[in-house]
């Protein structure tokens, strides 16, 4: 409750997601170990160094086309 003595909201979408966890504990862990699986690796410093050297610069306008020579 809050201070004006009504209850306090929850939204439908919160409701659904703490039945589903209160239903399925192990839920939160097998999102980690999906997220670790896809995300969470380590990076190649020099690889990431190289392709940002390796960068071709964008023109101000991608689908203007090069005017041809003749």
């Amino acid at each position: 409750m809050n201070f004006l003595g009504l209850p306090d909201y929850v939204s439908d979408a919160t409701q659904f997601l703490e039945s589903l966890k209160r239903s399925k504990p192990s839920l939160e862990a097998e999102q980690r170990a999906g997220r670790a699986l896809l995300w969470d690796r380590p990076q190649d410093r020099e690889f990431l160094r190289q392709a940002q050297a390796a960068r071709v610069p964008q023109k101000p306008y991608v689908y203007q086309t090069e005017p041809s020579l003749q």
